[in-house]
């Protein structure tokens, strides 16, 4: 479940959980690692990955400044009165 708009710029505890099959976070953090993931952990030591960093390495990418720019997006003021 990678992707979508209105998505968060991170994944979803459950998009990590299924991506390094480990429901507790030391599991996580210890995957992520050992798979050469970059991740950052939050107050609850909770790992947390960017969204546009995950898909570049589940795609083969090796993620670098260059390509992981975030999505292209647009101002629409269209509704706005």
């Amino acid at each position: 479940m990678l992707g979508g708009s209105g998505c968060s710029e991170t994944l979803t505890g459950p998009e990590i959980e299924a991506i390094t099959g480990y429901r507790l976070p030391s599991k996580q953090i210890t995957w992520l690692k050992l798979k050469g993931w970059q991740f950052v952990t939050n107050g609850a030591n909770h790992p947390v990955v960017g969204r546009v960093y995950a898909r570049l390495k589940l795609a083969g990418v090796k993620p670098t400044s260059a390509n992981a720019v975030a999505e292209a997006w647009s101002l629409d003021l269209s509704r706005v009165k």
